[in-house]
């Protein structure tokens, strides 16, 4: 769209009130060449940086009436059912939001041409033999992520234009959200609580700031396809507390390393995981934060 010589792509956000989703809002509503429209299930939005409608993406005629009366050149849809464990017990609703919503805001996509920036996850894979490329076989094994491979094939036969962004263990700072894994273990350190962290699951962890610049690039360049987002670096979950621990100078006796079985968690993770990103790098001049250097922004915006 033109306005006043000036091209303006018109981007509605789905998910609006989650960390992704709030970051991503943060980061276009101070755009000049952005309309934007975002939209959530809740009444009302978390920040007032854009223009808000309610909308429940389950609910097919009503998510496709706000794509078609806003008409955007792109969806980024980051809305999701991410709780891995409930999903589990919940798996009719996890369902309806993971599958049926993508299957909805793409049916819409297609029609007015728009292309949907789907997020999806490492979860798509088993874990027996990461880091994976975008070229893996996918076999998921616990719900939550057949639900997310399950989106990805609906893409996939859609008819619309897309691209996917696999990403994994994502971390960073939301104004009104509840603590990230990160800020857990800060507040967690920071109350001299003791906390288990498992050392046998391996993964890129991906600073959100990185993901929503990889966003950008795709709008940028009008990329389809699937690409991997993640950090620069693959650590087990408990290395990764005690890098967090170094830096922010927490004390890491109060840090103990536990198998993932121990846990007797409801859904399987997988374990040898992590996502290689040379695709992104290469075509998108992708280029993540260091982990000390995404600490230190997350440092700054915390105020400690």
């Amino acid at each position: 769209m033109f306005i006043n010589g000036l091209v303006r792509n018109r981007i509605i956000i789905t998910g609006s009130n989650g960390i992704l989703g709030q970051r991503v809002v943060e980061f276009y509503s101070s755009k000049n060449n952005i309309e934007l429209l975002t939209t959530s299930v809740e009444d009302s939005p978390v920040s007032n940086s854009a223009e808000y409608v309610s909308c429940d993406i389950k609910c097919r005629d009503k998510i496709k009436k706000l794509i078609y009366d806003y008409c955007p050149d792109f969806i980024i849809h980051t809305a999701a059912f991410t709780n891995v464990d409930l999903s589990e017990k919940q798996r009719e609703e996890t369902w309806k939001i993971n599958v049926k919503g993508v299957e909805y805001i793409s049916e819409a996509a297609r029609i007015i041409d728009a292309l949907m920036i789907h997020i999806s996850s490492d979860y798509i894979f088993d874990g027996k033999d990461g880091p994976y490329d975008e070229n893996s076989t996918p076999n998921p094994i616990g719900y939550y992520g057949r639900t997310k491979l399950a989106s990805e094939n609906a893409l996939k036969i859609s008819g619309s234009l897309f691209t996917i962004l696999r990403t994994n263990v994502l971390y960073g700072t939301a104004v009104n959200s509840r603590p990230d894994f990160l800020r857990w273990v800060i507040e967690s350190l920071n109350k001299n609580e003791e906390i288990r962290i498992v050392d046998d699951q391996i993964n890129n962890p991906t600073f959100i700031d990185d993901l929503v610049q990889a966003i950008n690039k795709i709008i940028e360049l009008k990329k389809t396809g699937v690409y991997n987002i993640g950090g620069p670096e693959f650590l087990s979950r408990f290395e990764f507390t005690n890098r967090i621990a170094d830096f922010f100078k927490l004390n890491k006796n109060l840090i103990f390393a536990i198998t993932t079985k121990e846990l007797n968690q409801l859904a399987r993770r997988p374990l040898k995981s992590g996502l290689l990103t040379l695709k992104a790098e290469i075509e998108l001049g992708y280029k993540s934060h260091s982990l000390e250097g995404s600490f230190a922004i997350i440092k700054k915006e915390l105020g400690i």
